[in-house]
């Protein structure tokens, strides 16, 4: 038989059985939509972080507590509190002549509280910071000022807020000049910065900052840092300044061996990398879990297939008694079972598309830099995937339909 024939007989076997060729594609349909949406949401996740490091700027170098490999994040940034960066260290890095490419530092702790003013409350984050935290992470004020370095130094009872803290708090009304109770402080609102949106994965427009003296004194009770973060004067000068400033660490911390770090170095580049590593481990271990379901849905296609043949017998007995070939037979099962694999999986693609593409509209409404990422790799991937299962697990009913003696399969009842 010519290819043409062959096509035509397995499709018009197809139409006549539309459900059961429907129910048999619906494995592949699951499998090849979470392989697409899991790609597409770990392409997204990591075009977010990509999108937040920008919007940060390229010249950061951030500083944390607690040492680090090559190949992972301190221990810190999984939530574990290390206590061993403190303010000294940080005055230390913004007054040091050996670190002549250094604009400005910022130290940071954070907490949660509860803000109230009159008969207004809300649940929300602080940081504790210094006057160079405008510069570090250019934030431009609504209205007022930013806390001056003698302030954070000191327990100077003022705060600035985010406009959705100053939206929710206050209303109309001015904020500046209000006295406002974070936890059982109170504190004077001297500013309102601009709205800024969600940076580094938190919404800035929700936060307070205060000094960070006051912070840690008066809410937290503790005296050292969760972070610091240094802003270097062009992207080109971050190496340089990354080995400066572990330098001038482990002379303060007493750490002649590098291996023996108490804190972790990074520019924003080294740690896009560090996210993107993980993203990229999670993406390809979640595939590989989606794509049991494709497994499942082969061994499907399978039993169905044997199915057909059996139901099929005295057709194949026919056929070949008229002539058909063996290899006719062989191309004719193997090309049902790609087809209906290939058409699962175009179908998956269109479904897992879908809802990445729902995925994206909502964290994008949410505020989120996220983009709709669906690369053609995973399609081809997907539709090469599909083509192989079909001939995979098609190969043995095929090859039985085949091997049927046409005698015996003419007189099959």
């Amino acid at each position: 038989m010519y290819l043409k024939d062959i096509y035509k007989t397995t499709t018009a076997s197809l139409s006549a059985n539309k459900k059961r060729a429907a129910l048999t594609m619906l494995g592949i349909v699951i499998g090849i939509t979470a392989v697409i949406v899991v790609m597409s949401v770990g392409a997204g996740a990591q075009s977010l972080i990509l999108n937040q490091v920008k919007t940060m700027g390229s010249n950061l170098i951030g500083i944390l507590p607690g040492g680090s490999d090559e190949d992972g994040p301190p221990a810190s940034v999984m939530g574990i509190q290390i206590t061993t960066l403190t303010n000294d260290d940080a005055d230390a890095l913004a007054k040091s002549s050996r670190l002549s490419h250094v604009v400005a530092v910022a130290s940071y702790v954070r907490g949660m509280a509860t803000i109230t003013w009159q008969n207004q409350k809300m649940d929300t984050s602080f940081y504790g910071t210094g006057a160079d935290y405008v510069t570090v992470e250019d934030v431009g004020l609504a209205e007022g000022r930013f806390f001056s370095s003698e302030e954070a130094k000191g327990l100077a009872r003022v705060a600035v807020i985010g406009s959705e803290v100053k939206d929710e708090i206050f209303g109309s009304q001015d904020a500046v000049g209000q006295k406002i109770k974070i936890g059982k402080e109170t504190f004077e609102v001297i500013g309102v910065v601009e709205k800024r949106g969600v940076v580094m994965f938190a919404n800035q427009d929700t936060l307070i900052f205060i000094p960070v003296s006051a912070a840690q004194k008066l809410l937290l009770g503790y005296n050292h840092l969760g972070f610091i973060r240094v802003k270097v004067d062009q992207a080109e000068n971050l190496d340089e300044t990354v080995e400066q400033i572990e330098q001038l660490l482990r002379e303060r911390h007493d750490i002649t061996d590098p291996s023996q770090d108490d804190f972790s170095v990074q520019n924003s580049q080294q740690a896009l990398d560090v996210f993107t590593n993980v993203t990229d481990v999670l993406s390809y271990f979640l595939a590989a879990i989606a794509s049991i379901s494709l497994l499942v849905g082969g061994i499907g296609i399978m039993n169905i297939m044997l199915v057909t043949v059996t139901e099929r017998t005295k057709e194949i007995g026919l056929r070949k008694a008229l002539g058909a070939k063996r290899n006719d037979l062989l191309i004719q099962f193997l090309l049902e079972s790609v087809i209906l694999t290939l058409s699962g999986g175009v179908f998956g693609i269109l479904i897992g598309s879908g809802i990445s593409a729902l995925v994206a509209g909502v964290a994008s409404y949410l505020g989120y830099n996220w983009d709709l990422v669906i690369s053609p790799f995973s399609i081809i991937l997907a539709c090469s995937v599909c083509i192989l299962i079909g001939l995979g697990f098609g190969y043995y009913p095929a090859q039985r339909a085949a091997k049927l003696d046409p005698i015996t399969a003419l007189r099959y009842e």
